[in-house]
């Protein structure tokens, strides 16, 4: 792989940390590698964010001359779990830089107006997002997470932006099975008001980016100041608010825009209900039939 044969890719790919660090695999690996794992190797290394983030494996396939099986095995001897992998590398830089309109115009641009090709890259991109958040979630996290929900004696759920979804959703399910819980729904001025109700003893579940926010902030500090847990669901393993939190959860987010952000927390917020139900099965059916008697006094 030489550098000097690509000119003005180079500057464009080092731009970008995760382009950095891919490139920066693919030297240390080289020599390991096959003829055919250099050619997607030497693609990916000199590929522009966008590229990376809107391809699927079979275009890079195709356009190394070799496979999508064969991507993906490039893939994980690099050290990915796979495409999707390195997409949630790369496109944290990428979004940081690229503002929104542009980003949503080389959207545009790359599904273009073809319906069916549109549809296929939506559902290929959700699948990978939901194998990438699949292969992330340890068994003995989730545990940890429903022996909090079980100790505690109530439960604030809270998300930041689109997150406010993945929030509300767990804690109507939450409820539902008979673990009282509710979402904080205020920001700015009125989240203090919300943040009177916790107390120790209590959980709080944070749907939240890889960033701080004045919010966040407040929220673990309250969390701190009365001892209450805090469970972290975010899409960065090495989220710098871990070190803050009880427990912390990974679930990627859409590298494009292409699909839901909230897809993948609320499937690991379904995991965590169902493991509920799995060890207190008798509370989630008394909360059931209750809810079933409180329906059908309204005609439901």
């Amino acid at each position: 792989m030489d550098d000097t044969d690509h000119g003005g890719l180079v500057t464009d790919v080092t731009e970008n940390s995760g382009l950095t660090d891919l490139r920066a695999r693919v030297r240390n690996a080289w020599d390991a590698l096959s003829k055919a794992e250099r050619s997607v190797s030497d693609l990916l290394a000199h590929s522009t964010a966008e590229r990376i983030l809107y391809a699927s494996a079979a275009e890079l396939g195709a356009e190394s001359a070799t496979s999508n099986a064969t991507v993906v095995r490039t893939l994980q001897k690099l050290g990915y779990t796979g495409l999707s992998d390195l997409k949630q590398q790369v496109a944290g830089p990428f979004t940081a830089a690229t503002a929104p309109e542009v980003r949503l115009r080389q959207r545009i641009d790359h599904l273009g107006s073809n319906y069916d090709a549109i549809s296929s890259t939506v559902w290929t991109e959700a699948l990978d997002r939901i194998e990438l958040a699949r292969t992330n979630l340890r068994p003995e996290s989730v545990s940890a997470v429903v022996d909090l929900i079980l100790r505690t004696r109530r439960i604030h759920t809270y998300g930041l932006g689109a997150s406010a979804i993945s929030a509300d959703h767990l804690s109507l399910r939450l409820t539902r099975i008979g673990h009282p819980a509710r979402r904080i729904t205020a920001d700015g001025f009125r989240l203090p008001d919300d943040l009177l109700s916790v107390a120790p003893a209590d959980l709080i579940v944070l749907f939240a980016p890889g960033r701080m926010t004045p919010e966040l902030d407040l929220i673990l500090t309250r969390a701190r100041d009365v001892d209450a847990k805090v469970v972290l669901l975010s899409d960065d393993p090495a989220d710098p608010l871990t070190n803050r939190v009880t427990v912390h959860l990974t679930a990627a987010h859409t590298p494009t825009g292409l699909t839901a952000e909230a897809l993948t927390s609320l499937l690991v917020s379904d995991i965590i209900v169902q493991a509920v139900i799995a060890v207190d099965p008798d509370r989630a059916v008394e909360a059931s039939h209750t809810l079933t008697t409180l329906r059908s006094r309204l005609g439901y």
